[in-house]
């Protein structure tokens, strides 16, 4: 017989976590999806570079796209919300207009900023996209050629810079157990 898996009954919402690319979004989203799978919540994670390779891959990279991008995302985000379940979505988001977009069309909406200064980003780039445009070969690249403008009030804070892994995401479940939101 199969192990029987109580699945806690809760709010769904949209945990939006948004910020310069390297500076630990998808990290933190990862780590917080095997947390709430760990404690019985229904959780998807929505992923930049995985829905660039499905979802939205007839788009590029500039506003009118990335915003594109944020609207089909939000729909998927706000469906799966609706029906009690955690959307972890991990983009870099730039402009506030469009993360305001989301907040209106989803339940529960929560902003992490996943804060690092540029030339951290930059360090912990593995792919070489920074390097490439910081010398003009990548039109477009948020932090660089193109801006990023810094959430006025998001509702987590996590400066990646000066926190470990395991710091920034027991902060942001703490938070979300602070306010009932996911079991203890």
């Amino acid at each position: 017989m199969g192990e029987f898996i109580q699945v806690i009954e809760h709010s769904g919402f949209v945990m939006w976590f948004t910020g310069l690319s390297g500076a630990g979004k998808t990290t933190l989203a990862v780590a917080l999806e095997k947390e709430f799978r760990r404690r019985g919540v229904r959780v998807e994670l929505l992923d930049g570079d995985s829905v660039r390779q499905s979802l939205t891959k007839d788009l590029g990279f500039s506003k009118e796209d990335r915003d594109k991008n944020i609207e089909r995302v939000t729909y998927v985000a706000k469906l799966l919300s609706r029906n009690n379940v955690v959307v972890l979505a991990s983009f870099i988001s730039p402009y506030r207009v469009i993360r305001d977009y989301v907040r209106s069309e989803t339940t529960n909406f929560i902003e992490i900023f996943v804060d690092a200064p540029l030339e951290v980003c930059a360090e912990r780039d593995v792919k070489g996209m920074y390097a490439k445009a910081f010398r003009g070969e990548i039109a477009n690249f948020t932090g660089v050629s193109d801006p990023y403008e810094i959430p006025e009030r998001p509702d987590i804070h996590v400066p990646t810079n000066l926190e470990t892994v395991e710091q920034s995401t027991q902060r942001i479940l703490t938070w979300l157990e602070d306010r009932g939101l996911i079991p203890r």
